[in-house]
């Protein structure tokens, strides 16, 4: 399979356009919709009720023989994604109980091509790598970035260009390409993320410049978060740009004026499924992947959540990820 380029240097990831623009909100007289068009126009109507029909595709015995023993005796792939509400990637449907999005239908073709039926856990995000370490779970899909830390515990297939967005109160008149934007501005993020790592190794540099750091608050919900940014507590907020251009198109009350890779300057970042090191199961989520790229599955369902430019070509173990601090 041809290897997608996807190495950009800074003023590429910092020039990539939104991906995702939202044509109207979710309306329950409208059956629960919403239309987003993704970076080349293309138009889909999301479907955000808990009736899904996901996109589904059949088991593939050779790539199922791979996984290990335990798991396929079990019959069930345990799956682990933040609680998160995170529209389009992992949040409820319009019944505030069934939990939808790009990362549970990934999940659920993984599951297809293995031959397992998936199981989905929702925990608070730093439960997601406790789980994954006393192996209560299998694989974590919840917008997982590829760091060269995570890799000392953790295997990955990636299946996602990883993408953040800067998202600032609408009319601000900010555009965040680079840290001397951002020196002296309060920035919310969320703690444990390669976000919150981004944003740290910005402020290190300003400081080192002769400029001032980034004043970085944190919040406990996103609610807290959005009302920070409107009051003027707060410039910014930097998360998944899919999120920040989802609430941004939704609300009118935001906009994202910046985007940078996820894994920072010199490497495009990847999301990936996540699993412990050394558990024998990455080769098969690889496979797995691989597999639902090369039938069209998987891009049905990156098309289904308006996320077609994030698709990659081919499902990477291990890759070169975001370096560790000082690396």
């Amino acid at each position: 399979m041809p290897t997608l380029n996807r190495r950009r240097g800074a003023a590429a990831a910092l020039g990539l356009a939104t991906a995702l623009l939202l044509g109207a909100c979710a309306d329950p007289s409208d059956g629960g919709t919403a239309e987003v068009k993704d970076g080349k126009g293309t138009r889909a109507k999301l479907n955000l009720t808990p009736d899904q029909d996901r996109v589904r595709t059949e088991k593939v015995d050779s790539i199922a023989a791979q996984v290990p023993e335990r798991i396929r005796k079990r019959g069930t792939l345990e799956v682990v994604a933040s609680s998160g509400s995170a529209a389009p990637l992992t949040f409820h449907a319009t019944d505030d109980r069934t939990v939808i999005g790009v990362e549970p239908d990934i999940a659920h073709l993984v599951g297809d091509v293995l031959g397992l039926k998936v199981r989905l856990n929702t925990v608070s995000w730093e439960n997601i790598f406790v789980g994954l370490d006393s192996g209560k779970y299998d694989v974590g899909f919840s917008n997982i970035t590829v760091t060269e830390e995570r890799k000392e515990k953790y295997d990955f297939a990636t299946y996602r260009e990883d993408n953040l967005g800067f998202e600032a109160k609408k009319g601000s008149g900010l555009t965040i390409d680079g840290p001397e934007d951002v020196a002296g501005r309060t920035v919310a993020v969320s703690s444990g993320t390669n976000q919150e790592k981004l944003l740290i190794e910005w402020s290190k540099a300003n400081e080192k410049a002769g400029r001032k750091p980034v004043d970085i608050k944190y919040y406990q919900n996103d609610s807290d978060t959005y009302l920070a940014l409107q009051s003027g507590r707060i410039d910014l907020y930097l998360g998944p740009n899919p999120t920040a251009a989802y609430h941004a198109a939704a609300t009118g009350k935001t906009e994202v004026v910046g985007t940078y890779s996820g894994a920072g300057a010199e490497l495009q970042g990847l999301i990936a499924a996540t699993t412990k090191k050394d558990n024998g199961l990455v080769k098969a989520l690889a496979g797995a992947l691989d597999e639902v790229v090369d039938n069209g599955t998987y891009a049905k369902v990156l098309e289904r959540w308006g996320l077609s430019d994030e698709a990659v070509t081919e499902s990477e173990i291990n890759p070169p990820g975001l370096p560790k601090t000082g690396a």
